[in-house]
């Protein structure tokens, strides 16, 4: 059996090193965008500007860096916009939230469901139903309801009111204005919190926790949501759900880029 500690230390190449500084450099010019000068990127780095300005010209050579010649500022080249653009086209909510979804419900034992906005509101595209022997069964294809649903409502929370105005319009026409003072209370819980819990509020016996998911930008891409019957996904359980929920949606989140509201 080989003793670890007894093996040498091998150091890493020295092109490794550089190339870890260069793209650290690389990153620092995306988090200051768009554009920074040497001495405030210096400073995010934690590196003398000498140093900084070696690999700024080398990444300017490669295309990856850009100086503005009026303002000798530094902003990202051509070069890593492409590679920014090839990374976002690989960003697709479906292919990142599958996963998680599987995960999410052989750990609650809950079906589990993907929607999207579409050109008739909240759109299911991804479910992955319950394991159990009765199942609720959510169709691939099926459009929510913007107010009557979690799902609906937590879409409602994060768009832009243009995109949600006429479907609101229309499923408000038959509700009073205390009950739209009601949904309007629950919207900003739902920003606030970044997850939403419903009893029974789509169809009787029938609870839901939902949570947004947002792509880079913080742009809302989706919302995943869990469904159970009343009399299995209880309160208790329900509320345990929502943090699982909840932090799923953030792990998806990150990976493409965005990030919810923080409790």
């Amino acid at each position: 059996m080989t003793d670890d500690s007894a093996l040498p230390v091998i150091p890493r190449p020295q092109k490794v090193q550089s190339a870890e500084v260069g793209v650290g450099i690389l990153k620092a010019l995306a988090e200051l965008a768009p554009a920074t000068s040497l001495s405030k990127l210096a400073e995010h780095v934690a590196m003398p500007a000498s140093k900084v300005h070696r690999y700024l010209q080398a990444l300017v050579d490669s295309g990856f860096a850009e100086q503005d010649p009026v303002t000798h500022h530094y902003r990202l080249g051509r070069s890593a916009l492409q590679v920014g653009l090839a990374a976002l086209s690989q960003l697709d909510v479906l292919k990142t939230s599958a996963p998680e979804l599987i995960a999410l419900r052989d750990e609650l034992n809950e079906t589990c469901f993907l929607a999207v906005w579409g050109n008739k509101g909240p759109t299911v595209v991804y479910v992955e139903q319950s394991l159990g022997a009765v199942t609720l069964v959510t169709q691939i294809g099926s459009v929510l309801p913007l107010l009557s649903s979690s799902t609906g409502r937590v879409f409602d929370a994060f768009l832009p009111s243009a995109e949600t105005a006429a479907l609101r319009d229309a499923e408000s026409a038959h509700l009073q204005a205390k009950q739209l003072k009601e949904i309007d209370r629950h919207l900003n819980d739902i920003r606030s919190t970044g997850v939403y819990l419903i009893h029974g509020l789509l169809m009787e016996g029938v609870n839901a926790v939902s949570s947004p998911v947002f792509a880079m930008g913080n742009k809302l891409a989706g919302v995943i949501t869990v469904v159970g019957s009343a009399s299995v996904f209880t309160d208790e359980r329900q509320a345990e759900a929502a943090r699982n929920v909840r932090d799923t949606a953030q792990i998806i989140s990150e990976r493409m880029g965005g990030e919810i509201p923080a409790i």
